[in-house]
């Protein structure tokens, strides 16, 4: 059995140090764990700002996923490989965030609504990807996109 580096987060201040963690790419694995194993006090005050905290914190990773894909497409040359690598890159990044999100510590109604959040956002990212792809005459490169799809969470 591993051994976790990253202790499970209780108090509000454990959180934010955890929430840093992710949205620096620190320790990924180990800092899902240490999360999908901590407790919150769900409290007025404290609900608000660990809410806001989670969701900024998303909100950032996957804004540098959607930015990193981006600078990866444009160097692409149109090469297939490299397309679906940018692109299911993308969609590990997604499905790891929509786990980070997903938390025990959460009540069931927040929880559900902060995935839902994640799941939107994927579904939107396709959705564009869909649209842009279309500009392709050759067909080819909404293949590439339908066959690799980013909202596969």
């Amino acid at each position: 059995m591993k051994v976790l580096t990253v202790s499970p987060p209780h108090t509000y201040a454990e959180w934010v140090s955890v929430l840093d963690m992710l949205k620096n790419k620190t320790n990924d694995e180990d800092t899902l764990q240490a999360m999908l194993s901590g407790t919150v006090e769900w409290q007025s005050g404290v609900a608000e700002r660990f809410s806001k905290k989670l969701i900024d914190t998303i909100n950032y990773r996957m804004n540098s996923a959607t930015d990193k894909f981006q600078k990866e497409i444009s160097r692409t040359q149109g090469q297939e490989r490299a397309i679906v690598q940018a692109l299911l890159a993308l969609r590990k990044e997604l499905s790891f965030l929509a786990k980070a999100i997903d938390l025990p510590a959460l009540p069931d109604k927040e929880r559900l609504h902060y995935r839902q959040l994640v799941i939107e956002q994927a579904d939107n990212i396709q959705s564009s990807l869909e649209d842009s792809a279309k500009k392709d005459r050759s067909g080819k490169l909404a293949s590439i996109v339908r066959n690799n799809k980013v909202n596969s969470l």
